[in-house]
């Protein structure tokens, strides 16, 4: 998909009715009689017809059991996997051997983390050294991290008798580089945080930490999943040591992730997941393993999954990521000014102003955020509901649960505005009263419980 590049960067919500919109089936549906308004993004991204299609092609003609045989159908299929891997590399400032399959970010984070346990236990050799922790060591994340960045650094702490930390975030839910240099010190080890908050939108000083985190020789693992689908995004240059994403948030499939590691990590990092296609030598009682990427890649491979996760970085680059990025900085000004215009609703995160991701978490006083969603959804809008994976964080700002509109390149700007116009009507549908808002939320859905 290639947009007209005579448009100024920027100036793709003049262009996605037509020539963006177009290429996604899913939107062009009714939700309870209206037009949809997909604003789950950050949960789960839509697919554009380049990526069904190259599955489809891909499982319909092209389907073998890569790197197993010498047949020409598996040749091609592994032509294909592994041009795919290179397409992610040269996506995310990569090498091809520093990008390793995962079934999705989560998975990526727990192979670290697994890893990493696997060395403390004394396997690996003395080359998994950098990754051996024990009592005295620290391992630092923030309070703001969703689950599948902060239990896997819990477990590890538990199984090596490592402390883990955490960086405080403020009243708004961020967090800043002085907050990170009061917890980073001599004793870390391994520094985790989100590139990107799934609940705030925060910017995280990745820079700044990386610099911190090294100066006291300590390992950088960041979860890119809300940043590399929306922005440009080099892991080289940050100089991150670990990074981690999903295919299901940028356009592509589910069930495929990725884990970026720098080479010599990689090839040092125990693998996690253990059988075939990661060996090089296997006796009765040992087992040597590949270097990286393929001594973390166990058994079947997600062939098809790949290949349509790189249809979907063919398909941002066509647009070009320095357009998505102006196209939803955009959005995430016109979110927040709309949302901060509806009185009696309060905005987790940073205010107007202040730069921010193209999502918003919001509370309604009064009103449970799954009836905001049940009312939002009768209106034609699908929003995300919940602590978001992120219970830490909303016990922090006093909230249980938060609704979150969240864009992407293909959400127009009439989408938000009519989040936030229906978003103005839920305090006087559902009432002051609070308790009347389950028996309120069934009827705006037309009876559904």
């Amino acid at each position: 998909m290639t947009l007209d590049q005579t448009a100024a960067p920027g100036a793709l919500g003049a262009l996605l009715p037509e020539a963006l919109r177009a290429q996604f089936p899913y939107l062009d549906q009714e939700l309870h009689g209206r037009p949809l308004a997909y604003l789950d993004s950050g949960a789960t991204a839509q697919r554009p017809l380049a990526v069904l299609d190259a599955e489809r092609d891909y499982l319909e003609h092209h389907n073998a059991a890569v790197h197993r045989g010498a047949s020409t159908l598996v040749g091609d299929a592994t032509s294909l996997f592994e041009d795919a891997r290179a397409t992610v590399a040269r996506f995310v400032g990569a090498e091809d051997r520093e990008i390793v399959w995962a079934e999705n970010a989560t998975d990526a984070i727990n192979i670290v983390a697994l890893g990493m346990a696997d060395a403390s236990a004394g396997l690996g050799g003395g080359e998994a050294k950098p990754f051996v922790l024990g009592a005295g060591d620290e391992i630092v994340v923030t309070e703001a991290e969703h689950h599948a960045n902060l239990i896997p650094w819990q477990r590890l702490a538990a199984r090596t008798g490592a402390t883990l930390r955490w960086i405080p975030v403020d009243d708004d839910g961020t967090w800043s580089a002085d907050a990170a240099a009061s917890v980073i010190g001599p004793r870390t080890k391994v520094v985790a945080f989100a590139h990107v908050s799934n609940v705030t939108g925060f910017l995280a000083p990745v820079e700044d930490v990386v610099e911190l985190a090294h100066a006291h020789g300590a390992l950088v693992v960041l979860d890119a999943c809300q940043s590399v689908p929306h922005r440009p995004v080099d892991f080289g240059a940050l100089g991150v040591d670990f990074a981690a994403f999903s295919g299901h948030k940028m356009l592509g499939p589910n069930g495929i992730g990725v884990l970026y590691g720098r080479e010599h990590l990689l090839d040092a990092l125990p693998p996690a997941r253990t059988g075939g296609s990661t060996i090089t030598v296997v006796t009765m009682e040992s087992a040597e393993f590949l270097p990286s990427p393929h001594r973390f890649e166990a058994g079947t491979q997600p062939v098809s999954q790949a290949v349509g996760l790189a249809a979907a970085i063919r398909f941002l680059d066509g647009i070009g990521m320095d357009r998505v990025h102006a196209h939803e900085t955009a959005l995430a000004e016109l979110l927040v000014d709309e949302v901060a215009r509806v009185p009696g609703i309060r905005l987790v995160g940073s205010g107007p102003g202040v730069e921010r991701a193209a999502l918003a978490s919001v509370d309604v006083p009064g009103v449970h955020a799954h009836d905001v969603g049940q009312y939002l959804d009768s209106q034609g809008i699908a929003v995300r509901v919940g602590h978001h994976c992120a219970q830490p964080l909303h016990r922090r700002l006093g909230l249980r649960a938060t609704t979150r509109a969240s864009a992407y390149v293909y959400t127009t700007e009439d989408e938000v505005r009519r989040f936030a116009t229906a978003l103005g009507e839920v305090r006087a549908f559902f009432g002051a009263d609070g308790a009347a808002a389950a028996t309120a939320a069934v009827r705006a859905t037309g009876g559904r419980a």
